[in-house]
């Protein structure tokens, strides 16, 4: 994705749908800073290039290659910071894996059949019990409505 010489005074809104993008370029830009989670979700950006008066998203230790060439800063190389050694595990909570979210970015994901806040709930959310209830109290609601509203209605 190739944004260099676009006059760029800040992030686009649109390139949160570029996730997908591997090799992206920012240079020549006006750009004075990169709002924290403007790279959340590019978990397969391997190549980026920023102005020189920036740094790389998530710092140098996101990256396994960090070079300055000239007028730009060139990124290459995203590390999972999951199984990083520059320092301890990302911490998830029990019941949960790590898993990269973009440069320097990091999501916890709840292990199966775990779900809910902390990953704290096990099996499955009871449909059948929920959808029940909704029902019931819908068809009783609407009855009694039905019943007690149906002698104010006009006959022609």
């Amino acid at each position: 994705l190739d944004l260099s010489n676009c006059s760029l005074h800040s992030v686009p809104p649109g390139l949160a749908e570029a996730t997908a993008a591997i090799v992206l370029d920012l240079t020549e830009n006006p750009l004075t800073t990169l709002p924290n989670g403007s790279f959340l979700g590019f978990i397969h950006l391997q190549s980026l290039a920023v102005p020189l008066t920036l740094e790389c998203p998530g710092g140098s230790d996101a990256w396994q290659d960090v070079t300055v060439d000239g007028s730009s800063r060139l990124c290459q190389g995203q590390r999972n910071p999951c199984n990083s050694s520059v320092g301890l595990a990302w911490p998830c909570p029990e019941n949960s894996v790590c898993a990269p979210d973009g440069p320097g970015l990091v999501q916890c994901l709840c292990d199966n059949p775990f779900h809910g806040y902390k990953c704290l709930r096990e099996g499955t959310f009871p449909m059948l019990l929920f959808g029940g209830i909704l029902g019931t109290a819908t068809v009783s609601l609407s009855l009694l409505l039905w019943g007690t509203q149906r002698r104010k209605a006009k006959t022609p």
